[in-house]
């Protein structure tokens, strides 16, 4: 990129410009070469270059941009808009709007884009294509802008390789790092053992150390996922300035333990009045574990690179289309050099601070990986020794967006569980009785105005059943011919028995206690 800016900044004339239009006296003759070696090397570098006036038309494109591009020809391409030759998607292949598209922000402020990491839709074939898209200003030219990308679908495939087996690594080394540090806490613990005090320095050490390294494995693990793809956002709307504030209420013993003044969107102590609420209310649609773990790296640092007697602020506000979060701090502060690299996995400033203080180099990365994921930016400003602000912006939504979104949640959550219901039985199919043990019931003596009950069967057939005689001189037993007729009939299978015509009764279950017998057997004899 640096060398591209080089030959760029010793161009006196636009490129393609023909030699017959440009002066032929000696002096100018290094100019000339100049160009010429310049066109040169752009043509024959691998990375895509277009070239733009202030407009946004292609004034020069590059063997490699037309290969990736798919347009044909650099003629074909000159005089066109260059967003018609450099169509983007988001890494997740999503449409990106005018709001999102880093190439479309970077040329409207003219404002360099170091690089942005995006899909390249090529114009005639449906492939996509992964690149490194970067966009600097050129000093000199009328305004002219370079556009720089670069196939980085060989880098994906090889950083993915190393992800897999830095999750791998870190999943199996947390089961032994845990064992370690368990058996330390129970050195350390008077009721399970004793040491002397020099012991205990060391144990203590190594139980430090031993959490530290614990914290590193679960911070590696938490940042493959979501570099792997196995971890997605999950977006709900939600009233920004109260779910940071919920957060920021988590560090106020801390902060006070610190001897830090921790202040939230005013000048008052985060916490101390329960009753004072912020004007301005800021709706976003985010994931709400991601924030917690953006918002916990972000104050945590703050109160750990700040000393005793300084303090911390955290602050919500919307600034247009945006929710804008930071938490500024009056610590150590960081250096314009190491600023540029703050967010980069396992960067940490090198200074005798920050060697002091300690850390995994994970945290602002975490942070970077979470922002970006929620559609977010993050940056920081800060000087050596002035303290720092981080800034979180994310998209923002309208209080009738929210409301709308809210009813959706809402509906989403009372949606009841689907319930089997029982299907009643028709008159055409009556419900068999469940099956039970074949009992041949005892004889059992009547009562003295026996009532007529049908006899709901206990087994698919009905068995011949001894006729029961009742005590008592007034007692009939039925003719032998009676009892055999009984005995010969039974219930269709599943059904009642047959009644007489002047009886209609309805199949009852039985009793659960001692069945009932039918003793009145002369409507049945007729």
């Amino acid at each position: 990129m640096e060398s591209i800016k080089d030959m760029f900044a010793k161009i006196k004339q636009p490129i393609g410009q023909s030699k017959a239009a440009s002066s032929a006296t000696p002096a100018k003759k290094p100019a000339e070469d100049q160009s010429a070696l310049a066109e040169m090397a752009l043509k024959a570098i691998h990375d895509g270059v277009v070239i733009t006036d202030r407009a946004g038309t292609v004034r020069f494109i590059n063997p490699a941009a037309v290969t990736m591009t798919e347009v044909g020809s650099p003629d074909q391409a000159i005089g066109l808009d260059y967003g018609l030759i450099i169509k983007l998607e988001s890494k997740e292949g999503r449409e990106l709007p005018e709001a999102e598209n880093p190439l479309i922000q970077a040329m409207k402020s003219n404002q360099p884009l170091e690089r942005a990491e995006v899909i390249l839709i090529p114009t005639k074939s449906a492939k996509r294509i992964p690149i490194a898209l970067s966009m600097l200003p050129a000093e000199g030219l009328s305004g002219n802008r370079i556009i720089t990308f670069r196939n980085i679908t060989a880098e994906l495939e090889e950083e993915g390789e190393q992800t897999e087996f830095i999750s791998t690594a870190s999943h199996e080394m947390r089961t032994p790092v845990a064992t370690i540090d368990g058996y330390l806490t129970l050195a350390l613990n008077p009721q399970t053992a004793t040491i002397d005090e020099r012991a205990r320095g060391y144990l203590t050490a190594a139980e430090k150390a031993s959490k530290h390294l614990g914290k590193l494995f679960q911070d590696l693990l938490d940042v493959t996922k979501l570099d792997d793809g196995k971890i997605r956002p999950n977006l709900e709307p939600v009233e920004m300035t109260e779910l940071v504030r919920s957060i920021a209420n988590d560090y106020i013993t801390r902060a006070q333990a610190a001897k830090l003044t921790f202040t939230f969107g005013s000048t008052e102590p985060v916490g101390f009045d329960p009753d004072r609420r912020l004007d301005q209310v800021v709706y976003g649609f985010v994931d709400v574990n991601f924030m917690r773990e953006i918002m916990d790296n972000l104050i945590e640092n703050a109160l750990k690179y700040t000393p005793a007697g300084g303090s911390v602020y955290v602050n919500v506000r919307g600034d247009g289309d945006r929710v804008l979060i930071n938490v500024t701090d009056t610590g150590i502060g960081i250096s314009a050099d190491d600023l540029t690299h703050i967010f980069q996995k396992f960067y940490r400033a090198d200074n005798s601070d920050t060697r002091e203080i300690g850390g995994t180099g994970l945290g602002l990365y975490l942070v970077k990986q979470r922002v970006e994921s929620m559609d977010g930016r993050v940056w920081a400003e800060s000087g050596f020794g002035e303290g720092s602000t981080f800034f979180v912006s994310l998209p923002r939504i309208s209080q009738e967006e929210y409301e709308k979104r809210m009813i959706a949640v809402n509906n989403q959550k009372l949606q009841p569980n689907p319930v089997v219901q029982p299907v009643a039985p028709t008159p055409a199919q009556p419900v068999a009785p469940a099956p039970v043990q074949s009992v041949v019931p005892a004889p059992v003596q009547p009562t003295p105005q026996p009532q007529p009950q049908p006899v709901t069967p206990t087994q698919p057939t009905m068995q011949p059943v001894a006729p029961i005689r009742p005590t008592g001189e007034s007692a009939q037993s039925p003719p032998e011919g009676v009892r055999l007729g009984l005995a010969a009939r039974s219930a269709p299978e599943g059904g009642p028995l047959s009644g007489s015509p002047q009886t209609q009764t309805a199949p009852v279950a039985p009793a659960p206690s001692t069945p009932t017998i039918n003793n009145n057997l002369n409507g049945e004899a007729k």
